[in-house]
């Protein structure tokens, strides 16, 4: 079975708690990229999505200075590259997230997202079976 170490991404951008919402939304553009995890030197404090920018910024009108952590997600879920695909995948599903950051040693080392499952060949048919939980959400009987 494929440990995590063998599909997550490993070179992962961040930003830190001296970051503001402004900053964070420039570097996702730059990277074309949906998530950044913030780091307090190298520890994981959290986690900013542009769903988070626009839902707990934008929406609240927040102004681009505000700080990045009073609009990222503390609450995580993560994984150790050692944790399997499947037990990643129904991580994913159970909480209903997107991306898993992966941590060894208290340090972010990579992250993981739905993206990486979908480009690879699993064989594993509770991880196919999890991950299409995840994007069969439904909101307010809207399938997405």
């Amino acid at each position: 079975m494929e440990e995590i170490r063998e599909i997550m991404t490993d070179n992962v951008e961040c930003c830190t708690l001296l970051d503001n919402l402004f900053e964070v939304a420039v570097k996702m553009k730059e990277l074309n990229v949906g998530a950044i995890p913030i780091v307090d030197e190298e520890k994981l404090v959290g986690m900013i999505t542009d769903r988070d920018i626009v839902i707990r910024g934008v929406a609240e009108k927040h102004p681009g200075s505000t700080k990045v952590e009073d609009i990222m997600s503390k609450t995580l879920v993560t994984v150790t590259p050692d944790t399997s695909s499947r037990d990643a995948a129904k991580l994913m599903a159970e909480h209903q997230i997107r991306r898993l950051p992966v941590e060894e040693n208290g340090k972010l080392i990579g992250i993981v997202s739905l993206g990486d499952f979908a480009i690879r060949d699993l064989t594993d048919d509770q991880a196919k079976e999890a991950l299409t939980e995840i994007s069969e959400q439904n909101y307010n009987g809207v399938q997405y």
